[in-house]
């Protein structure tokens, strides 16, 4: 039921967010920030994160979404991870997240790891960062040096969510507005919607784009033709919404194959494909798909960018991702 909410492009109490929401300066990060307090933390992590993908190819892909969904809201602070108790609705069923959002127990494994050998050491949020980084850089992608020393939040809030995220109905004008907001440039949006180089997405996302684009009663006519039938049998009217497809077609390899099929008319999401058909981000949809190279540089130089988001609240190192240390009775594990 909470899926079939309205998924308006246009939240009516999102201006109002995003001007209360203010991203400052928080704790000071550092690259190496654990190099004496859990040196081998980044190691560590980046184990886990081979395991995972071992196990379940798709699982690093599910993870790396999770610094997007969790950056955006009230900064990188791991509380997209928290569960819901019963005086906290937390951000897992937010509109962008519902159904949407998993490989949650791949930073539990990972968490658990860290505890071992560092207790009380590492931060949710900065395994979030480092995770992500790592299933870029395990499936082809360019690797970076991150900087950590984040704290992890309190509490969450499906509204502040709700509020924030953009839906797959998104366009680049809108997109554009809303990195802004963030100091994030148009190259930084064009090449952070890169992410979608791996992974997959579900049928939910795009029947609008299939069947009715616009309230026309009609597809997508950008859509490439041989391309759309294959949509069409993947995700027919009245089938399974959850089904999902793959967002590019080398979905396990990070690469700038996602450029290359927007360019062809062959992106998934209509978020997707309006960067090729608006003017203002064509030009580095056509970059990026031509040189893999500056698509790299450009992607790691965002998502660094994108972790310095900070809000500023109040953190601790939280012992468990999904709940709030105990000392806290503000918010109460659910058992």
């Amino acid at each position: 039921k909470k899926e079939k909410r309205s998924m308006s492009l246009f939240n009516p109490h999102l201006i109002l967010h995003l001007l209360l929401l203010t991203v400052v300066t928080g704790e000071i990060l550092r690259p190496r920030f654990y190099s004496e307090t859990c040196p081998e933390a980044e190691s560590i992590v980046r184990r886990e994160m081979k395991k995972a993908m071992f196990k379940e190819a798709r699982s690093v892909a599910s993870v790396m979404r999770l610094q997007f969904h969790d950056c955006f809201v009230n900064g990188c602070d791991a509380s997209v991870l928290l569960d819901d108790t019963p005086n906290m609705l937390g951000e897992k069923l937010s509109l962008s997240n519902i159904n949407s959002l998993r490989s949650f127990e791949v930073v539990d494994y990972i968490k658990e790891a860290l505890e071992k050998a560092c207790p009380a050491t590492v931060s949710c949020a900065d395994i979030v960062i480092m995770a992500s980084r790592d299933a870029v850089a395990l499936t082809g992608g360019p690797d970076w040096e991150v900087k950590l020393g984040r704290k992890d939040s309190l509490t969450a809030s499906q509204k502040d969510s709700d509020d924030i995220m953009p839906s797959p109905r998104a366009n680049a004008t809108f997109l554009i507005d809303l990195f802004k907001r963030f100091d994030l440039s148009v190259r930084d949006m064009v090449a952070l919607s890169g992410s979608h180089s791996i992974g997959q997405g579900r049928c939910f996302s795009i029947m609008f784009r299939l069947y009715n684009q616009s309230g026309s009663g009609k597809p997508d006519p950008v859509i490439e033709p041989v391309y759309k039938k294959k949509l069409n049998k993947l995700c027919p009217l009245g089938g399974d919404e959850n089904v999902t497809g793959d967002l590019d077609a080398t979905p396990y390899v990070f690469d700038n194959q996602y450029f290359k099929d927007l360019v062809s008319g062959r992106g998934f999401l209509n978020s997707d494909q309006t960067l090729y058909t608006s003017r203002e981000t064509r030009e580095y949809v056509k970059r990026f798909s031509e040189d893999q190279g500056e698509f790299f540089r450009a992607f790691a130089e965002g998502m660094v960018k994108l972790g310095d988001l900070q809000s500023g609240r109040p953190g601790e190192v939280r012992s468990n991702c999904r709940v709030v240390n105990r000392r806290h009775n503000d918010v109460l594990p659910v058992s």
